[in-house]
């Protein structure tokens, strides 16, 4: 049996709590820290954690073996580097980073400090997606000729006030903040990118985030499947979906539900996916984010710990979703 791990949560916003109740199931939840005092110690009260103001405090006080990096995205590298030379092994939020650059620069110093950088890719745990992976290796599609990725929430400017969220140095994008899981769903199933290209706009969210709130992206993979990205954060009200279809060789499927969490349609050659219960997305009030998977998360996350060849995502995953992210920005020409 592993023994018991001290953890620590940098940045004590709306995921936070997630990572905290499940801290406590595999260790103590020894600290936490965000610069907004209130928030420090409201997280730290419920978990009888130390609360810290700067992560310089933090390590001068306290040794964890892993710490929970939760800060907006573009602080994700300094903060993951500062707490790997403290000693401590990274379970980073989604995106990694904002920049391959950076990303690189964070692996190189988990390398450097002999720790270990994981990164939050909870999507992947979404039965659906499980068992169409399954499906996928082993080759019961045959060739998948083609794919459409539809992404459409609602983040109405409610989402945006009084936050980091919406600029373009600590958000760094729509696809990093909104729809990294799904992208990283797509390069899990079907490999790497080689063309794009495409077009975005602003046409709701204009003096109120620094890039687009909807795209769309013609992709080629690297092993030939063509493909659509289409992303917008404009639907009416409430989030519409988040789908994946594919249509292959011996196959049809399309994954659907407002998460990418359940089977829409499938018509296949002598197989059939069960189609799992939905599950629960992350509820943040006036909105909803990805499916809530962090038990899976970190279930994994101790085993990957202990055990180099669980499977488990690691920097290297986390490097892949930021350089495609990088590549569709770069490719798709904001107007």
């Amino acid at each position: 049996m592993e023994p018991s791990l001290r953890f620590a949560i940098i940045g004590c916003g709306k995921i936070a709590p997630r990572h905290a109740a499940e801290t406590v199931k595999y260790g103590q939840l020894v600290a936490v820290c965000d610069t907004v005092k209130e928030k420090a110690d409201e997280l730290a009260a419920s978990y009888r954690a130390k609360p810290y103001y700067t992560i310089d405090d933090l390590f001068k006080n306290e040794t964890p073996d892993i710490v929970a990096v939760c800060t907006p995205n573009g602080l994700h590298a300094e903060h993951t580097v500062k707490a790997l030379h403290a000693g401590a092994n990274v379970l980073c939020e989604k995106p990694l980073s904002t920049s391959s650059a950076d990303a690189l620069a964070m692996m190189e110093a988990a390398r450097s400090v002999g720790k270990k950088l994981f990164v939050v890719k909870s999507t992947r745990y979404n039965p659906a997606l499980v068992a169409l992976k399954k499906a996928i290796q082993d080759d019961q599609l045959g060739d998948i000729y083609s794919f459409q990725l539809n992404c459409f929430w609602n983040r109405p400017a409610a989402y945006y006030a009084n936050s980091w969220k919406g600029d373009k140095t600590l958000d760094g994008g729509t696809l990093y903040t909104q729809f990294s899981h799904y992208i990283d769903a797509l390069l899990w199933l079907l490999g790497d990118m080689k063309i794009v290209t495409g077009i975005s706009k602003n046409f709701a969210h204009q003096g109120i985030i620094d890039f687009e709130d909807s795209g769309v992206a013609s992709v080629e993979m690297k092993n030939g499947t063509i493909g659509g990205i289409n992303w917008s954060v404009n639907t009416f009200q409430k989030n519409m979906e988040v789908s994946l279809s594919l249509i292959a060789e011996k196959g049809s499927i399309r994954i659907g539900g407002e998460y990418m969490n359940t089977i829409t349609y499938q018509l296949a050659d002598g197989f059939e996916l069960s189609n799992p219960d939905d599950g629960k997305a992350n509820d943040y009030g006036f909105y909803k984010g990805s499916m809530s998977n962090h038990d899976k998360i970190y279930e994994n996350l101790v085993k990957a710990l202990y055990d180099n060849t669980h499977p488990f995502a690691n920097a290297a995953d986390g490097l892949k979703t930021v350089e495609t992210i990088e590549r569709i920005y770069n490719s798709v020409s904001l107007r």
